[in-house]
């Protein structure tokens, strides 16, 4: 029988934020949650902080996940909402990590590849990809939670291809020679 594996997929945002819980066990994956976490209501930037490290703190309690992925920040023209938007993925890694939660970090790019094949591919062509792929019937009130939702498939994708394998586990270049030291030329 195949290990079950529970991913929780972070979209991070200071007005949104996405989240979804994806339940894998070597079958079909399964949808366990899929929502938006609306952070417009809260004028300070560290109120909305607070909340997202509360609403993860709780999914991590509910849904008991084995890992945690989330999605990068991209580097756009305005600074200011790509520093913003650290501090909100900063708060939920570390939420996770004070659970214990192995740590994912993917790119828009990388999430959009994996699952539509295209890089590029627009927010709609990610829900339609989605819709079909885990057999959902209902649309989100929001493209976050569907791209928290990506982030999730990605990353079973990811750790399930013969190239996450082989990489699963390592720290950076450091770790990898030190693991495979008889790989290296000198």
């Amino acid at each position: 029988m195949q290990e079950i594996n529970i991913i929780l997929g972070i979209d991070p945002g200071t007005q949104l934020m996405g989240y979804a819980l994806l339940r894998t066990d070597g079958n079909q994956p399964q949808v366990l949650l899929m929502d938006t976490l609306k952070l417009t209501g809260y004028e300070d930037i560290y109120e909305r902080l607070e909340k997202i490290h509360t609403k993860v703190v709780e999914l991590v309690r509910l849904y008991k996940p084995t890992t945690f992925a989330i999605e990068a920040p991209f580097f756009g023209k305005n600074v200011q909402s790509m520093l913003k938007l650290g501090r909100a993925q900063g708060v939920a890694i570390a939420a996770a990590m004070q659970a214990g939660l192995d740590i994912t970090e993917y790119s828009p790019k990388k999430v959009k590849q994996s699952i539509t094949g295209n890089g590029n591919a627009d927010k709609e062509q990610v829900w339609m990809m989605l819709k079909n792929v885990l057999k959902i019937e209902e649309k989100p009130q929001y493209y976050d939670a569907t791209d928290a939702l990506a982030v999730a498939l990605c990353h079973h994708y990811q750790s399930n291809s013969v190239l996450g394998k082989q990489t699963k586990g390592l720290k950076g270049w450091g770790d990898f020679i030190a693991k495979n030291a008889d790989r290296v030329r000198k």
